[in-house]
């Protein structure tokens, strides 16, 4: 007999799947992402300039990136080096602390109210030049704005003067100071700002909004660079990278300072300048808008507008470092390319930066560091975030239409900000309104009352999650199975978030459909898996902060390291079982203050301490803990949807016994209250004359007549009027 061998296996048809492609601002279309090295990713962020508080703007880049960041390391398993810079000399920076501390020293030097009211006259023909100087629409209409304030609080001013109320003088004083205070600040800086020269005074500024912002990433959960460069502490870097493009002929010094040769560049056979933006080329104010607010008079310097500057020779009133050109900084551009290569090497994997930075910024950065390397690409994928609106407006520092992070952050949660972004993609423009945020609250509720379903479901033994599998069970791990596989191919396509939470929405809705449709026969286990990846996505996304493990959003209020659900509710279920016994004993003996006590715990004394009881008939009643704030929010809620009701249940009735009460009025009685209309009436109660005394028409008689005839029919039919509606009527009558 012959041996017995193992059959020929059959191998499964491999199935490709989706590859990550990102939209490439230098290609502008998706492309598949391959890194330059292995599974080694280099990426640079372009970080922000401190010189004031951090914005929703701000948010939209960094929280967007993150979220990119987040996916490349944490789902496909990149090895991310990512690097962040910020701009700690620019001239916004110096502009803004120059005026700064010559306000405040004017403010302390103890000048009268007199004095200030005077050198504001001085001030306001100044404002007024500039005005009537401002091309741009939206900056005239807000210095127009700030005009019209100033007027008034003058006006408030020199009325509190005339009343002799120091208090009242005191407190318009302030206002006035605050309102004029930019207008101020340019009138002296134009007069003494060259004479600042303490360099701790510029350092000192962006040195306080730095941590500001840093604060103001930690409370968005914002993952930290694994590299943080100043342009302070790399000028030494950023001579040695501007020499470097000089000794290649794409730069020349000028009165002290370097500018970057764009013609020369441009026309070079490897190189092209302004890659990202070739349409931009030679857009002026763009370019201006570049080169900073302290550049108006260099103009002269370059042998063509379109260069821009590597080192800004220094003038009185802004701060130094020694270079071979003499005392100067470094221009904007100069420093990404400098520090990024320090740190990255010769090229880039991944730049990202906001889409306002395309011209000139980040075609500049191509440029200089093409020069200087000599490549032809310093960059392989640029991804810009898109624009952010507020409530469908430009969002604006110099036109002062921002909201600051900070201010967000006191209505809105952080996992909030971060679903509003993900509804939406991370590439287009995203409006920051009421409606988008309302949007990313009532998808945190959704999602938020179905883990606590789960949560509750599943606190049992664990023998209970063993139950058999049906088709109800094999529909919804068939959707677990589908919903995975379309996320994946989600977070291919560019990193689409919005698709994915739009697959967890309708997974969650089976889900509830099959907890609602097998109270007895639910499969738990398949519920927690399902509600487990969900919260792992979640967290992935930075929208659940925190070491992974458990399922839901964190609950609020527990110390570090400390899992507060998993500590209090033992306890919690053990007082919802006692009452629960103690409201089916009331019940069977009709205890019914017993029964409000019962109602009152669940409705008064629990939601402040953030526990919601819900009790459902023929289970055991659910435990939730939520936060504090949103149990008293929805208890107001309900009240007021009760008072609601009861207002209008009051009106039904109070209508319907309106309505019985005229119909017990006598029809020969029911004109002879007007008085006020009428002064005669025939036998049957029909007017016959107006107040005034003049005779009624036939017309008019003949139609109080039909209304006569009206009320006859519905007072024979009061007959049958229901008795507690009777003697309402007959209050009304007398």
């Amino acid at each position: 007999m012959a041996k017995r061998v193992q059959p020929t296996w059959q191998a499964p048809l491999e199935k490709p799947r989706a590859q990550l492609r990102l939209y490439n601002s230098l290609t502008r279309q998706k492309e598949p992402f391959v890194p330059l090295s292995g599974n080694s990713v280099k990426w640079y962020s372009c970080g922000p300039t401190v010189y004031d508080a951090s914005h929703m703007g701000h948010a939209r880049s960094y929280i967007s990136f993150d979220i990119l960041r987040r996916v490349l390391m944490d789902y496909f398993g990149y090895d991310v080096l990512y690097v962040m810079n910020i701009t700690d000399i620019d001239d916004k920076i110096i502009k803004r602390a120059r005026q700064n501390h010559l306000v405040e020293e004017y403010l302390a030097s103890g000048k009268s109210l007199a004095n200030i009211l005077e050198d504001y006259e001085k001030v306001l023909p100044t404002f007024k030049e500039n005005l009537e100087k401002t091309s741009d629409p939206e900056k005239k209409q807000m210095f127009e704005g700030l005009l019209k304030k100033m007027a008034s609080a003058v006006d408030a001013l020199t009325d509190a003067i005339k009343t002799g109320d120091a208090r009242k003088v005191e407190e318009e004083r302030k206002k006035f100071l605050e309102v004029v205070r930019d207008p101020f600040s340019e009138w002296l800086d134009r007069m003494k700002g060259a004479k600042v020269t303490e360099k701790s005074i510029f350092g000192g500024l962006a040195r306080h909004w730095e941590e500001a912002f840093h604060r103001d990433m930690e409370a968005l959960n914002v993952r930290p660079p694994d590299v943080l460069t100043r342009v302070s502490e790399y000028v030494p870097q950023i001579v040695t990278y501007i020499e470097g493009i000089i000794s290649r002929g794409f730069a020349y010094e000028s009165h002290g300072s370097v500018y970057f040769d764009v013609g020369r560049f441009d026309e070079a056979p490897d190189h092209f300048y302004a890659k990202l933006v070739p349409e931009a080329f030679g857009d002026a104010k763009s370019l201006a808008e570049g080169e900073g607010d302290l550049s108006e008079d260099r103009v002269g310097e370059k042998r063509s507008p379109n260069d821009f500057a590597l080192w800004k020779r220094s003038k009185s009133g802004e701060p130094s470092w020694e270079s071979p050109w003499g005392q100067g900084r470094p221009g904007w551009h100069i420093e990404c390319s400098a520090m990024a290569s320090d740190v990255c090497g010769d090229s880039l994997d991944i730049h990202t930066g906001g889409v306002d930075l395309k011209f000139p910024h980040h075609d500049n950065e191509l440029a200089q560091s093409e020069a200087f390397t000599g490549r032809p690409e310093w960059v392989k994928y640029f991804l810009h975030t898109g624009h952010l609106t507020i409530a469908g407006c430009k969002m604006s520092k110099s036109l002062k239409n921002f909201v600051t992070i900070e201010q967000a952050l006191k209505k809105h949660s952080a996992t909030q900000l971060r679903l509003a972004f993900l509804l939406h993609s991370w590439k287009d423009t995203l409006d920051y309104s009421d409606n988008t945020m309302e949007m990313a609250v009532q998808y945190e509720k959704f999602l938020s009352e179905f883990f606590l379903n789960v949560k509750d479901l599943t606190r049992i033994p664990t023998e209970a999650f063993c139950v058999p599998w049906h088709q109800p069970e094999s529909d919804l791990q068939a959707k677990l199975s589908s919903v995975r596989e379309a996320v994946h191919e989600a977070l291919c396509d560019n990193i689409d978030t919005r698709t994915v939470l739009d697959q967890l929405r309708n997974l969650v809705a089976q889900s509830n459909i099959y907890i609602r449709d097998n109270p007895r026969k639910l499969n738990r286990s398949l519920l927690r898996r399902i509600a487990q990846y969900i919260t792992d996505l979640l967290h992935m996304f930075g929208a659940i902060s925190g070491p992974r493990g458990g399922i839901g959003f964190p609950v609020s209020g527990g110390a570090a390291g400390t899992d507060k659900e998993e500590i209090l509710m033992p306890y919690l279920k053990v007082l919802a079982d006692f009452r629960s016994s103690v409201r089916d004993n009331a019940r069977q003996v009709k205890a019914t203050e017993i029964l409000r006590l019962c109602d009152a715990m669940r409705d008064e004394l629990l939601p402040p301490l953030g526990v919601r009881l819900e009790d459902k008939e023929g289970a055991p009643t659910a435990v939730k803990l939520v936060d504090k704030d949103v149990l008293l929010k929805e208890r107001e809620a309900k009240r007021a949807a009760e008072a609601e009701k009861a207002r209008k249940k009051a009106e039904v009735a109070a209508a319907a016994a309106a309505k019985e009460a005229q119909k017990r009025i006598n029809p020969r009685q029911m004109f002879l209250r007007e008085t006020d209309k009428y002064s005669a009436f025939d036998k049957n109660g029909l007017p016959t004359h107006d107040a005034s005394g003049k005779e009624l028409s036939k017309g008019q008689q003949k139609k109080l007549a039909k209304v006569q005839q009206a009320q006859e029919k519905r007072y024979n039919s009061s007959e049958n009027l229901p008795p507690e509606l009777l003697g309402v009527a007959k209050n009304e009558q007398e």
